[in-house]
């Protein structure tokens, strides 16, 4: 083997091993009942013990907030909805200590479903505030 193989080798191992202790995304979502901005405590419980199980969650990870609904209610109201939605989720986060500008929102309302919204399910599916953490790159 020629030492230009053995070096093109070696450095394809140490980029795999760089690129396999990179963070990846993490998500978690928070689910509404139609026309409501109301989380249940479960779910409050259940975010906070992820945040929690993250070591170094501001180190690693900038949070963003991305909120959907379904269409019933139109455009407006919708919007609105996604708005007190984030804002809930955007309030649990600040409770727990973390910094404001550690967190991004864009609120969708009843743009850019994700689920069908032909379908009660899907709806379902779209009343939400998903909790992104995108890992920081240096």
């Amino acid at each position: 083997m020629t030492a230009s193989r053995l070096i093109f080798g070696f450095c394809l191992l140490l980029c795999a091993e760089v690129f396999a202790q990179q963070p990846e995304e993490l998500r978690k979502s928070i689910y509404f009942n139609g026309g409501s901005f109301d989380i249940d405590e479960f779910q409050v419980e259940m975010l906070s013990d992820w945040l929690d199980s993250i070591p170094n969650l501001l180190d690693k990870y900038q949070i963003q907030l991305i909120s959907h609904t379904d269409p019933i209610g139109g455009k407006e109201y919708n919007q609105w909805l996604s708005q007190m939605r984030s804002q809930e989720v955007f309030q649990l986060l600040l409770d727990k200590d973390i910094p404001e500008q550690s967190i991004s929102i864009k609120d969708w309302g009843l743009e850019n479903p994700v689920y069908t919204n032909q379908t009660y399910r899907g709806m379902r599916l779209n009343r939400r505030v998903d909790v992104i953490l995108h890992p920081l790159v240096y």
